[in-house]
């Protein structure tokens, strides 16, 4: 651990600068691999996309052509004609006008046929009556097939299957039936021609796309080697190899979860894949427009993993720049704050041996400049403070002798009142006795009391002492009466001078004004508490002249005009903020009055209890307790 301001800002330094450096180019790194997968995400699916929008086209536009067949006037015509001819017949012949009727039919065809931009594609179209004996054929092949030929074809499950389905069913890619020399596959549609003079079947059309339909397209589709490219039609699965399509008989992949949020269309779907030889890739699967058509890709890794090897690179790269900044701005602290912080190490070493004089070479105009400056004034002021040390222990022995004689004066007062006490005894005056002893032991809880808390047993002995002092000024006018309700309430801990302010304001601003006698109340009560600790309620009720509620604001307050004696000094607005500074807002005092009736001042305060309590003197647990555990006590002064 560093010890020197120097080496905790250098090392401080270093530690921020790689801190930052990696939290930098880790942020950047993650950063750049989600915007790669995502950029090569989004180029897949446009690729896909056009690929599938060429795909479809074409296909649409033989389907179109397809559709034209099964619904052309002229061929249903000829169909109808020839449903139960077994071959073209002569010129010679009575149905010589059949020939004029296939001879329409065909040329209709092979218009429609060269009208068909995609027509490259098909190999082969056939329209054929039920019988499958007179046929009219379009084939880009050199060998036409025969008559044998087509009722082979005939025979197939999967013609049966496409020409009693409704939509269409694709039978995938396979070798042309028709055709001996097997080169190229071919995607066979085939479809049945309804009566245009009701719906039994007439005949049948058959159309033999290539693969070229996909594998032109595929020539400039931008694949890399590690990449997997899949067509799927209906329940087949071709994948393009060494520029052929091969059925998958069996997946080469597993889906295991899909990625949301990664391709433009919502159309498009992306997925987390499981190659056979266990590697996690990353698919996007894009429709075509036909039923169950789909083509997929599996993006290549390597293109992905050589980006990320540059952006790698250029991290490194970077790391180390700063790391190479960080070592030249770890120089130039070392050489900006070393020297200037050695010459203040001097000059407080220089101090702490006795040399206060001023050195103006460490006063630079910076930071450090001004550190020696207040070392400097400091150095200054320690030599004042000295020179006055000197002359204060000149002055302390003069205090030392103030205090003693200020502190025999209250003695002188406390014998002078007890022997006031001993003759006024001696003449049996008993008053005078009475009211000597109460003031004496109220003016030694002012003078000496120097605790903020004292007991509410303590409390009331101080209001008994003031209220037997005030008692004789009324003439036996006035009475006072406390009701503890449980015993260990004696023992809870309030401020001192809490119930005296509250006695005097009954006194002379309640009772005294109403010129007749009064009576004063004080009830302490323990009230349970749930949520927080249990409230000590103390209550002092006076039956005086009482206030309206612009009176009981301004006490509360604090806005009455108070007199210079120390009691009317701590008046009842500062009791209640002694009591809510130290409990909270929820606790102090209340006030409750009617005019002309009476004045309650409610206080609540949280019931805390001294620990190990100390004896109360004699006289104090005389005046509150009696009759061998009543705690009830009436002062009257009648």
């Amino acid at each position: 651990m560093p010890k020197t301001i120097r080496s905790k800002i250098l090392i401080s330094t270093a530690i921020v600068t790689a801190a930052l450096t990696t939290l930098t180019v880790s942020v950047c790194f993650s950063l750049f691999q989600t915007f790669l997968r995502q950029n090569q995400l989004q180029s897949a699916e446009y690729s896909l996309q056009v690929f599938s929008g060429n795909v479809s086209s074409a296909m649409e536009n033989i389907l179109s052509f397809n559709q034209w067949c099964c619904s052309n006037m002229d061929i249903a015509r000829y169909l109808e004609a020839f449903q139960n001819q077994d071959h073209m017949p002569s010129i010679s012949s009575a149905e010589a006008g059949l020939r004029i009727t296939a001879l329409n039919a065909y040329d209709r065809l092979k218009e429609e046929y060269h009208n068909t931009y995609a027509h490259e594609y098909l190999t082969r179209v056939i329209i054929s009556p039920v019988k499958s004996r007179c046929y009219l054929q379009i084939s880009d092949t050199a060998a036409a097939g025969t008559v044998g030929d087509i009722n082979r074809l005939c025979q197939e499950e999967f013609f049966q299957s496409s020409l009693h389905s409704e939509p269409y069913l694709w039978a995938g890619l396979m070798e042309d039936p028709l055709v001996s020399a097997h080169d190229s596959l071919i995607l066979p549609i085939i479809r049945p021609i309804q009566s245009p003079y009701g719906s039994r079947m007439v005949g049948w059309s058959y159309l033999s796309v290539s693969q070229n339909i996909f594998l032109d397209f595929l020539s400039s589709f931008p694949l890399e080697d590690d990449s997997w490219l899949y067509i799927h039609l209906g329940n087949h699965t071709y994948r393009l190899m060494d520029g052929c399509l091969q059925e998958m008989l069996s997946p080469e992949y597993q889906i295991l979860s899909g990625l949301k949020g990664h391709v433009f269309n919502e159309k498009t779907t992306a997925s987390k894949v499981e190659t056979m030889d266990h590697r996690i890739r990353t698919m996007i699967t894009c429709p075509l427009n036909q039923d169950g058509w789909s083509v997929s890709l599996i993006l290549s890794e390597k293109a992905y993993q050589a980006q990320s090897q540059t952006y790698l690179a250029l991290m490194a790269g970077i790391a180390l720049t700063v790391c190479f900044i960080g070592a030249i701005l770890y120089i130039l602290l070392n050489r900006i704050i070393n020297r200037p912080v050695q010459k203040i190490l001097d000059k407080i070493t220089a101090i702490s041996q006795g040399d206060f004089s001023r050195d103006l070479s460490i006063e630079w105009q910076d930071e450090l400049g001004r550190i020696g400056c207040g070392i400097n004034q400091m150095s200054e002021n320690v030599v004042t403070l000295m020179e006055k040390k000197v002359e204060d222990e000149k002055q302390k022995k003069d205090l030392e002798y103030q205090i003693l004689q200020s502190q025999i004066n209250p003695h002188f007062l406390y014998n002078t009142l007890n022997s006031i006490k001993w003759m006024a005894t001696i003449q049996n005056a008993n008053g005078i006795a009475e009211m000597t002893t109460a003031l004496a032991r109220l003016m030694k809880n002012v003078s000496k009391g120097t605790a903020a808390h004292i007991t509410l047993q303590e409390e009331l002995a101080l209001v008994k002492d003031y209220f037997l002092i005030q008692k004789y000024r009324y003439g036996g006018n006035i009475s006072l009466e406390c009701q503890v309700k449980e015993q260990k309430l004696y023992q809870c801990l309030i401020h001192r001078f809490t119930l005296q302010p509250i006695i005097e304001n009954a006194m002379f601003h309640g009772i005294e004004p109403k010129g007749c006698p009064g009576k004063i109340m004080i009830q302490a009560q323990l009230l349970p508490s749930e949520h927080t600790e249990d409230v000590l309620r103390i209550s002092v009720t006076d039956n005086g002249v009482g206030m309206d509620q612009e009176m009981i604001e301004k006490v509360l307050k604090g806005d009455t005009s108070s007199k210079a004696d120390f009691f009317r000094h701590v008046g009842i607005s500062n009791v209640n903020q002694r009591i809510q500074y130290d409990f909270g807002e929820e606790y102090g005092i209340h006030i409750k009055s009617i005019p002309g009736r009476y004045t309650t001042m409610v206080i609540t305060l949280p019931c805390r209890f001294l620990e190990n309590q100390p004896n109360l003197p004699a006289s104090g647990k005389a005046g509150l307790e009696q009759n061998g555990g009543n705690y009830d006590k009436t002062i009257d002064s009648r």
